[in-house]
């Protein structure tokens, strides 16, 4: 498979918290589609303390995984809105 592009889009958007509105990261996405999987070297600026946990009410959000090689977040359905 495929490594994901190493630039990465250039358009970047706002991810938070769907449950306490809390900031979770200003991440680089490309394509339309719903956010599914973060890839960490996408991620522009980093709001959490530890990694795939909400700052502002505590609630796991994602959970590390290796998506072709390459160190991601994988997105649990529901908890986080992309704006």
């Amino acid at each position: 498979m495929a490594k994901p592009n190493k630039k990465g889009p250039v358009r970047a958007v706002d991810i938070s918290c769907a449950a306490c509105k809390a900031p979770l990261y200003r991440y680089r996405k490309g394509g339309k589609g719903s956010l599914v999987k973060c890839f960490k070297e996408r991620i522009v600026k980093d709001f959490t303390e530890q990694e795939g946990v909400c700052p502002g009410c505590g609630v796991e959000f994602a959970r590390n995984t290796l998506i072709r090689g390459t160190p991601a977040l994988k997105m649990i359905g529901g908890k986080v809105r992309c704006k």
